[in-house]
């Protein structure tokens, strides 16, 4: 049986010295995996943010082109409807011309009797 060594006996400093050393090791290494996984994730997460922020800006840019009218379906529509609004009847005066027509075919005919 051993007995137990005093702790002013240098072998026995030694070895708890070494094995705190050891411990203080293995806290550091545990710590240094952690931040280096935590590195990762926030340049992958800043890389997620970059990504978005170009594809916002991208949909920000073709709303804005949709809003002003520029796209190249829009311009069609528009000059379908400016096409179809000049070649339209205009109904208003061959109404007023029907009216005055059966006005005067009235009075042509109270005036022949």
């Amino acid at each position: 049986m051993t007995t137990p060594a005093s702790s002013s006996d240098p072998a026995a400093v030694a070895v708890e010295l070494e094995r705190i050393r050891r411990t203080i090791e293995v806290g550091f290494t545990r710590t240094d995996g952690a931040l280096a996984l935590l590195m990762q994730r926030h340049d992958q997460t800043d890389e997620q943010i970059r990504e978005h922020t170009r594809r916002l800006d991208e949909h920000d840019v073709r709303l804005d082109v949709i809003e002003r009218g520029e796209t190249e379906r829009q311009k069609r529509n528009d000059a379908r409807v400016d096409a179809l609004e000049r070649a339209r009847w205009p109904l208003a005066s061959v109404v007023v011309l029907v009216g005055v027509l059966g006005l005067a075919v009235s009075l042509w005919e109270f005036t022949t009797r």
